[in-house]
């Protein structure tokens, strides 16, 4: 790799690093590995470095014009009112100055950013409109107030995004493709083995290239089908923020088609290993679900493992990049930390975690569905468990929004039995690809039980019965307490359900499911579950 050393770079440097540029304003500068971006009034200005690493080429003038144009018009696909146009940097006689921002027009996709006529262009900038730093989603992580709401919502745009992005259906985009990636990740790690040691280096080509074989007629098929689309590329928490009010995906990656026209879920699988990075596991596994429900893609968590293991490596040799050009020593220090940070969560996705299965019972109000929250996220493979819900599935079953509530031919004998036997055979689905899966039901029925039972055994997988008990009164006054449910279950239906004595709290239930006082608090009853689980072998989730 090479690292700027044009003369030319540093003076535009110091000329959109200098307040006069911009009317006065304040100037404040961040640099990454590629770039060198200014933030001035209500403008940011982004210059491309002088660089040339194995995926990536800056190295000369030709090359940044034509992808500072590539950025501008890649990123409106998701942030037009963003991103503004591309501004030429000028040399006039012994000075420099910023020249008229060229918009870049869609009337012809294909031109490149203009300059006034007869003027000597020294230097290309993406010109963008500025947001505040407290708007991004790193940030609000950084400081605590990154919620599961604005996760689901960001998890619903981009499954909106990569729904409408265009397929490329070429098998040569899959395997070969990430092994590429892959390639590239494992000989920039081994250049620095003062930073990453190589025996963590040669486990991460090694288990990244055992499950490149296993899953490559998995890879090449989801490419013919589709999977494999013009994605972001560079899906992290960085590169989404609020505008507006509503996330909006920017920074999208412009300057390789291997690293951008890729399969939906190793894009996906960036945002994923972040969350989960910043040890926010529950909202990274809330990414994952939210996608899951819009796109029903429960094959391709087979290859999740690899997606995640391959991003980690990726930030971690970015990472590394970047310390080499940050303006002190501490901050170096810093992004190197984080670069071995990176690899050791790559090693971790990479760890084999057979698949299990859990299945949650008990009547309406006995916190099923939160017991299932807390310990999916924690269960199975990075970032945790499929958790399928029967009022979930009944909603989706009826087309309708998850809080539209249903009426009673919905809950028909017939209906419900439609419904256990869909959310049945999606975790099947999950299952085979490795995954683990949580099921979240009243499994009244002894019948329904047993069919738990019956799916872990085609599966061939553990399981375990979780039957949540609490008094008449604590149960009602909890479905009383509900706002903006996706059950539908009232009052009245749980009353329903009481006067079946069968369905109260089976005096004898079937092998396999265990009885878990839940009358207490919800955190009560989650540490009980917890407990219950962590003595069952295989010992850890």
């Amino acid at each position: 790799m090479s690292h700027p050393s044009s003369p030319d770079q540093y003076m535009v440097a110091a000329l959109l690093a200098d307040p006069a540029t911009h009317g006065g304003t304040k100037v404040t500068r961040i640099d990454t590995h590629g770039a060198m971006i200014f933030l001035a009034g209500d403008r940011a200005w982004k210059v491309k470095r002088a660089v040339r690493y194995p995926y990536m080429d800056y190295g000369t003038l030709g090359r940044r014009r034509v992808y500072c144009a590539a950025e501008v018009r890649v990123n409106r696909r998701t942030a037009p009112e963003i991103y503004v146009g591309v501004a030429p940097i000028l040399h006039e006689g012994d000075t420099l100055r910023v020249g008229p921002i060229d918009p870049l027009s869609d009337d012809d996709p294909h031109r490149e950013p203009h300059a006034p006529q007869g003027a000597e262009v020294v230097e290309w900038a993406v010109v963008m409109r500025r947001f505040e730093e407290d708007e991004l989603l790193s940030t609000m992580a950084a400081r605590g107030r990154l919620g599961p709401e604005l996760i689901e919502a960001v998890a619903v745009h981009v499954a909106a995004f990569h729904a409408a992005a265009r397929p490329v259906r070429d098998r040569r985009r899959g395997t070969a493709t990430l092994r590429r990636v892959i390639k590239e990740n494992i000989a920039e790690l081994a250049l620095s083995p003062m930073l990453f040691r190589p025996a963590q280096v040669g486990q991460l080509r090694g288990g990244s290239h055992a499950l490149l074989t296993r899953w490559e007629d998995l890879l090449d098929q989801r490419a013919a089908d589709g999977h494999v689309r013009r994605c972001h590329g560079d899906l992290h928490l960085g590169n989404v923020c609020l505008w507006q009010g509503e996330p909006v995906l920017f920074d999208a990656l412009e300057f390789s088609d291997d690293l951008s026209w890729i399969d939906v879920l190793y894009d996906l699988a960036f945002l994923i290993m972040d969350l989960d990075h910043r040890g926010l596991r529950p909202l990274a596994h809330r990414v994952l679900q939210v996608w899951l429900d819009a796109n029903d893609d429960l094959e391709g968590l087979a290859a999740l493992p690899l997606f995640l293991a391959t991003r980690a490596a990726v930030r971690a040799k970015i990472e590394a990049a970047a310390a080499a050009v940050q303006p002190s020593q501490a901050m170096q220090r810093t992004r190197e930390r984080e670069a071995r940070f990176y690899l050791g969560g790559a090693l971790d996705a990479l760890r084999k975690r057979p698949p299990r299965l859990l299945a949650i019972g008990g009547l309406s109000g006995a916190g099923k569905s939160t017991v299932a929250a807390a310990i999916a996220p924690n269960f199975g493979a990075i970032p945790g468990a499929l958790l399928l819900r029967s009022d979930g599935e009944r909603k989706r079953l009826a087309g309708v929004a998850p809080t539209e509530k249903l009426d009673e031919h919905h809950y028909r004998p017939e209906a419900t039995a439609q419904v256990y036997a869909a959310m049945r055979a999606r975790a099947a689905r999950a299952l085979a690809a490795g995954h683990s899966v949580v099921l979240d039901a009243t499994f009244r029925d002894p019948q329904e039980r047993a069919a738990v039972a019956d799916l872990a055994a085609t599966a061939g997988v553990p399981w375990l019965g979780l039957w949540l008990t609490a008094d008449a009164d604590t149960l009602i006054n909890r479905v009383a307490a509900r706002r903006d449910s996706l059950s539908d279950a009232d009052v009245d239906v749980l009353r329903a359900q009481l006067e079946t004595a069968s369905s109260t709290a089976p005096d004898t239930l079937e092998p396999g499911w265990h009885k878990v006082a839940a009358g207490g608090t919800l955190e009560d009853s989650c540490g009980a579950a917890l407990a219950l689980l962590s003595s069952w072998p295989p010992s850890s989730a």
